[in-house]
């Protein structure tokens, strides 16, 4: 049997705390869930991170920056509309295929409320900080002005939200969001299938 260096292991247990927390939220899943799903001692888990709230936030960083990979890697070679259009529907295919993450991002934004709301100021300020880094990046690589980014950004979180909640794709709720996000044909195939 092969063994894990620590990095290896460090990776294990971010793709373990996506599958717990992003199923019940920080408050909800224990550390212990976290180390039998990877097939460590609790003890071993304190050694690779220094405790609960560190492994969230490398779970909740994880999913920022994998979403940030998925619009560099869309965007490639596009700018202005075209850019938004790819990433829209790279974001839209990420969430169908890998449903976790969206759920991740939603006890993300829970976790933040809960923390800012008991003066716990730092989750939120790291949070922030990563999706500064993806407000940048859709930014820079579309070239579009402030306020189209930031409309790109807001019908991502209304898609996270209908997504969420578990509307279907041939909802009368998706008519205004497809065209202008640049999913229509991704929507078109998720109907066919």
């Amino acid at each position: 049997m092969v063994r894990m260096s620590a990095e290896e292991r460090r990776e294990s247990v971010i793709r373990a705390a996506i599958a717990e927390f992003s199923q019940r939220g920080y408050y909800g899943t224990s550390t212990e869930a976290i180390a039998k799903r990877v097939g460590v001692s609790q003890p071993y888990l304190f050694r690779l991170f220094p405790g609960k709230k560190a492994i969230f936030g490398a779970a909740s960083q994880r999913c920022i920056d994998e979403m940030r990979e998925v619009f560099e890697d869309a965007a490639k070679g596009l700018e202005g509309e075209d850019a938004l259009h790819a990433m829209g529907d790279a974001y839209v295919r990420l969430i169908q295929e890998r449903p976790e993450r969206l759920q991740m991002q939603m006890q993300t934004y829970i976790t933040v409320a809960a923390a800012e709301a008991e003066g716990e100021h730092e989750f939120g300020e790291i949070v922030r900080a990563g999706w500064s880094r993806l407000w940048e990046t859709v930014h820079l690589l579309s070239g579009v002005d402030v306020d189209r980014t930031t409309t790109f950004l807001a019908k991502g979180m209304l898609i996270n939200t209908y997504a969420a909640m578990g509307f279907p794709p041939d909802h009368r709720v998706w008519q205004g969001m497809y065209p202008d996000a640049g999913t229509t044909g991704r929507l078109e195939k998720c109907r066919d299938e």
